[in-house]
């Protein structure tokens, strides 16, 4: 398999980030417009600083960039990131293909000898 873009441990940083629903509904949100901290904390219903801590888990995925606005930090989602992880799944949506079609031929070529006696 050819998927240079994500070594092993950036792939499980993002699909550790990805695995919780309240970051992967932060990512939708950020992808769509940057949004500032204590914006996005509003939308749940949990401690600024916990929602601080989504983001720094998002943040040390590379999923999203964090600028300084004033007082605000704005996050914003970085839509390669998700690309690349994108990728990675599909490369290994590749590889179960390929082995599924390795299993059908058997299947076939088994059918066939017990149709010819």
């Amino acid at each position: 398999m050819v998927v240079d873009e994500l070594s092993g441990a950036d792939a499980d940083r993002v699909f550790h980030a990805l695995a919780d629903a309240t970051r992967r509904d932060i990512m939708a949100r950020v992808i769509r417009e940057g949004q500032s901290v204590s914006a996005l904390a509003r939308h749940y219903p949990m401690s600024f600083a916990a929602v601080q801590k989504h983001v720094a888990v998002l943040e040390r995925a590379a999923l999203v960039t964090k600028h300084r606005r004033g007082r605000e930090q704005i996050v914003h989602g970085d839509v390669t990131a998700l690309r690349r992880a994108a990728r990675l799944l599909d490369a290994y949506e590749q590889i179960w293909l390929h082995r599924a079609r390795g299993i059908e031929q058997v299947l076939t070529e088994d059918r066939e000898e017990e149709a010819d006696p």
